[in-house]
């Protein structure tokens, strides 16, 4: 583990490879899973107000359930949650002209029509963040829906870190992330990680 401010990081930020692969797994990370993406006590507020920018880019299916649920809910863990379909996609998800799954949200964020890419969460994975009384620690989701990601991260030589710069300066400011390169330097200086996983 590596110590940068209040956080713990895992050395698998460092020495595992990742590049999302949409064309292969085809967004499947809005799909799959027990439960919607984790969101930030703020973000529940931010959802309720941009709601009326993303609303006309969803699903029938999507509307009925936010309709019965809101915007965010609550989870089995207590966790503050995107809703889900059906024990499926997230309510924000819809389906490009090549059945790629998307964010709805980052499409109104991309057209200008908010200023909220999309939660925290989904813009840091495959980083998850477990947040302790005194510090937050970040690890990596191994999923293998993200198989794909992997196989292209280590082919470009893209450690997970890197690949997810913008949403760890987004998270943790610039001086954080320029923490994460220094102590890459000194982890691949020790022998304490590699490349190539």
């Amino acid at each position: 583990m590596v110590q940068i401010d209040n956080t713990l990081i895992s050395l698998d930020l460092f020495d595992r490879h990742f590049i999302c692969d949409l064309p292969k797994c085809m967004g499947a990370c809005c799909v799959e899973g027990e439960s919607g993406a984790p969101l930030e006590d703020e973000e529940t507020q931010v959802l309720e107000d941009i709601f009326p920018y993303i609303k006309p880019m969803l699903s029938a299916e999507a509307l009925d359930v936010i309709e019965k649920k809101g915007v965010w809910e609550i989870d089995v863990d207590g966790d503050k949650v995107t809703p889900i379909i059906n024990g499926r996609e997230c309510v924000y998800t819809y389906f490009d002209e090549k059945g790629i799954s998307r964010c709805a949200i980052e499409k109104a964020y991309n057209e200008g029509l908010i200023s909220f890419k999309k939660p925290v969460s989904c813009h840091l994975y495959p980083i998850r963040i477990s947040k302790h009384v005194d510090f937050d620690a970040l690890n990596y989701h191994h999923w293998p829906i993200c198989g794909p990601a992997k196989l292209l991260g280590a082919e470009k030589g893209v450690p997970v870190f890197r690949f997810l710069k913008e949403a760890i300066i987004r998270k943790y400011g610039e001086a954080y992330y320029h923490e994460m390169e220094e102590a890459e330097k000194l982890l691949k200086k020790d022998g304490l990680i590699d490349s190539g996983k």
